[in-house]
């Protein structure tokens, strides 16, 4: 009996085959390279540290969806990091702490996961992202909404769409404007998320009703939130929608939902998901957060281009590679490679060049087609 237990990988895991890979690279050099124009400076961060530290810098991070083990060194406990964002945070607190503020980083490696997203069983994923650091301002969440719709442009996404929302929506009224009881507040962001008009009456909400009806299309939601803000209480914040949204302009598809909470577990007043055309589920997410330890502000965006690389791995096309045989004129070689060839020389005179995926043989210094 044939043992193949050796090749099997976790769930959830897989590897990159030769067009993945390439279309991963170009998905990850595009995006990084529209965020270097931007003034963004790449870092890059350890797949182990400490638990204590990825947990401690942000709000919302949740240990338990981490795969965490014991330093054999230290005796502490190690976590695989499964978001860059708490790290990037951890930088700037400590080895750029002195640097001038606001300060612009970006970022890109895999992170992984105990479990996947719901239906989603994928545990490790690329993730790639931007974080302005030292700022919580309507211009710097314009600037990192933007960024983030050209990076994925660049990327190869179309059709590209942006859902805003209120992360702190409910604490902001419940603190004057709408009061709530201590108790009541959880109860009424879980059923304003869940979107259940009955649960919410239940749980006291009855007043925050209007805002079920507070999205769509971000031109008609907006004025319908701005109409349920009797108080002024939102005022700053729906100024601050109207802003980022004229700056995005008709760059993407833009569409409120002031009350999600899901996925936005360390946002404080502005929040944002983004979504592309033919691809499924939730492709990033943004908003505004504070870093703990150093209670520094901050606006950001994570990308999960995973599903963007995957159809562009499906329309990648191998392009042109060149055969070289046995005894072929290096110099030539040198100079194709430069001017944009790949090659592929013979190591026996066995070799196929058709076999290999080659499209052309070097013959007399030229490229010739195969076949002719």
């Amino acid at each position: 009996m044939q043992d193949t237990d050796r090749d099997l990988l976790p769930e959830g895991l897989g590897d990159r085959l030769p067009k993945s890979a390439a279309a991963a690279t170009r998905v990850r050099r595009a995006a990084l390279d529209v965020l270097d124009s931007h003034g963004y400076d790449r870092v890059e961060t350890p797949t182990i540290e400490f638990e204590r530290s990825m947990a401690s810098r942000m709000a919302g991070v949740q240990p338990r969806r981490m795969f965490r083990f014991v330093d054999p060194l230290s005796l502490r406990t190690l976590a695989l990091r499964s978001d860059i964002t708490a790290q990037v945070a951890r930088i700037a607190a400590t080895g750029l702490a002195a640097r001038a503020r606001p300060l612009r980083l970006c970022y890109a490696g895999q992170v992984v996961t105990i479990k996947g997203d719901g239906l989603d069983p994928v545990r490790e994923r690329l993730q790639l992202g931007a974080e302005l650091i030292g700022s919580d301002t309507v211009a710097g969440a314009a600037e990192i909404v933007a960024v983030a719709i050209e990076a994925l442009q660049a990327a190869g996404a179309r059709g590209i769409s942006i859902d805003f929302t209120l992360p702190d929506l409910v604490d902001t009224l419940a603190a004057e404007a709408m009061p709530l009881a201590p108790s009541q507040i959880e109860a009424v962001r879980r059923e304003l998320d869940a979107k259940d008009a009955g649960g919410l009456v239940d749980a006291g909400g009855k007043a925050y009703l209007p805002l079920l009806y507070s999205v769509g299309p971000f031109a008609s939601a907006i004025e319908r939130l701005a109409e349920f803000d009797v108080g002024g209480a939102l005022a700053s914040r729906i100024a601050g929608l109207r802003e980022i949204a004229a700056r995005v302009g008709d760059r993407a598809r833009l569409t409120l939902d002031p009350s999600e909470r899901h996925g936005f577990e360390y946002q404080s007043w502005f929040g944002f998901t983004v979504y592309a055309e033919g691809l499924p589920g939730v492709l990033g997410r943004g908003g505004s957060y504070r870093i703990l330890g150093i209670d520094e502000p901050a606006i950001g965006f994570s990308l999960y281009p995973d599903p963007l690389i995957d159809g562009f791995a499906d329309k990648l096309d191998d392009g042109k590679m060149l055969f070289l045989p046995l005894g072929h004129d290096a110099e030539v070689a040198v100079r194709l490679r430069a001017i944009g060839w790949r090659t592929r020389a013979a190591l026996s005179e066995g070799d196929d060049p058709i076999a290999l995926g080659c499209s052309h043989r070097l013959e007399g210094g030229e490229a010739v087609p195969l076949g002719t």
